[in-house]
């Protein structure tokens, strides 16, 4: 794992760089737009976020509002091999008062089943991991979504309930305090 600064990981398979105010603008107006992704030198042939906005309409404001949460809400993965948006990764908000902080994700369908999304979730808890603010880890998971259960319960997070999620539905909560996920990855 490489962490070259606060807006780029680098795992085995994937560089993962934090979306900045300018893209966010851009994916404001026109999230189609073929200039947006040029100075990254990647692909969006999956036209990942553009027929769907996922977590856009949520993170755009943040970051409008408190440009500091960049490294933050939205992760693009890009596969290193072939420079190609595969997805995202992104925590809902900064670290809460309690020091709490939930991670979403997303892998495009083609390229799940291959360890691209534990290998996301890896990249991105080593990272934040690192922030002192940070105590907790938080992930929550539709009861019928078999492959993020299996992915969250190798990493060995607790169960530690359930909730109704007004856009999601159901879902479970699993969560990991930051030093006992320090320990276990030994980092």
């Amino acid at each position: 794992m490489r962490f070259a600064d606060d807006f780029l990981i680098e795992s085995d398979r994937l560089s993962i760089f934090a979306v900045n105010p300018t893209e966010y603008r851009k994916l404001a107006v026109d999230r189609a737009d073929p200039t947006l992704w040029v100075d990254r030198n990647v692909t969006n042939p999956h036209h990942y976020l553009i027929d769907n906005a996922g977590p856009l309409p949520f993170r755009i404001p943040r970051v409008t509002k408190d440009p500091s949460l960049v490294p933050y809400l939205l992760r693009m993965a890009v596969l290193k091999s072939s420079r190609v948006i595969i997805g995202s990764a992104g925590f809902h908000d900064g670290p809460d008062e309690n020091g709490m902080i939930e991670i979403g994700l997303e892998i495009v369908g083609e390229y799940q089943g291959q360890g691209l999304a534990q290998e996301l979730l890896s990249a991105m808890w080593d990272w934040v991991v690192h922030d002192s603010r940070v105590q907790m880890l938080r992930y929550t998971v539709s009861p019928e979504n078999a492959p993020s259960q299996a992915i969250i319960k190798k990493f060995g997070f607790a169960h530690v309930g359930s909730q109704i999620d007004e856009e999601d539905g159901p879902e479970d909560i699993y969560a990991m305090p930051v030093e006992e996920y320090r320990r276990l990855r030994a980092i």
